[in-house]
């Protein structure tokens, strides 16, 4: 059960939660919240995907080989930029053929995961990712994108082989279903990796402002000038804050950009 419910989410229900819930009934599932049918982590990833496609009209109608904007500027930055770890470097260091046509793909994941991560460091908004279920669906996504690929390349059976590649057909009975649960468990570590570091981000700014709060309420009891003195931090902290949820943002949409990349090639190699 999701605890913080913001007002865009409130003013979405308020418009749309009827159609959610007759939805919802007639596929015979009971929604947590009925107040609030849509989750708050739907409607922020809704929301992303809105921002995300008015930042690329924006950017699209201002495009220019000869005058690049600030925007375009940045935008060039996520795809190559000279410390070699945007989207289109990740891709070709690690997969050695056809780099360039997974860029859609994985590049919209992870800017949408950027773009998801970087919702938390606004008061108004929440980051989608801190909700399990978000990661696990771009998890899914990038799981049957890789194995699809795979077995694109090389076939339902010649895909199935390399998870045995150059081993005797005796160990190969023993290794085969050990390398099936491996890669499923890239399921796992996708998920858990992202969501557990935006959920400890956003608890960790939570906590920390909860007992600033607290101190300068205690200090206010004790004296007037105490009170103002220890008001200082609660304002300054959240900035320290922000500061490292942005850092952690880029890294985790870093994270789920290599790691795709990686499975991809190791999924289209003609020998692992």
């Amino acid at each position: 059960m999701e605890q913080h419910v913001s007002w865009i989410t409130q003013v979405v229900n308020h418009l749309l939660g009827r159609f959610a819930l007759a939805l919802l009934s007639a596929l015979h599932i009971q929604p947590n919240q009925p107040d609030t049918p849509i989750p708050e982590h739907v409607v922020m990833g809704l929301l992303v995907l809105v921002v995300g496609t008015l930042l690329a009209l924006f950017l699209r109608s201002r495009l220019s080989v000869e005058r690049p904007g600030v925007t375009q500027q940045i935008a060039e930055l996520l795809i190559t930029n000279p410390l070699e770890f945007g989207i289109r470097d990740l891709l070709d260091e690690n997969i050695a053929h056809g780099a360039r046509e997974y860029i859609s793909m994985i590049g919209t994941i992870a800017i949408f995961v950027l773009f998801a991560n970087l919702f938390g460091m606004f008061p108004f908004l929440t980051a989608p990712t801190g909700q399990v279920s978000v990661p696990l669906a771009c998890a899914i996504v990038v799981f049957i994108y890789f194995n699809w690929h795979g077995v694109r390349h090389l076939g339902g059976l010649g895909y199935l082989k390399t998870f045995t590649a150059g081993v005797h057909w005796l160990l190969a009975i023993l290794i085969f279903p050990v390398e099936i649960i491996s890669t499923t468990a890239r399921l796992l570590s996708l998920t858990v990796r992202l969501w557990a570091n935006m959920f400890a981000s956003d608890l960790i700014y939570t906590i920390f402002l909860s007992l600033l709060a607290g101190g300068t309420a205690w200090g206010w009891e004790k004296s007037h000038v105490l009170g103002v003195i220890l008001a200082v931090f609660p304002m300054l902290i959240p900035v320290l804050f922000i500061g490292l949820h942005i850092f952690v943002s880029f890294i985790q949409a870093y994270v789920f950009t290599v790691l795709p990349a990686v499975y991809l090639g190791l999924a289209t190699a003609e020998e692992h």
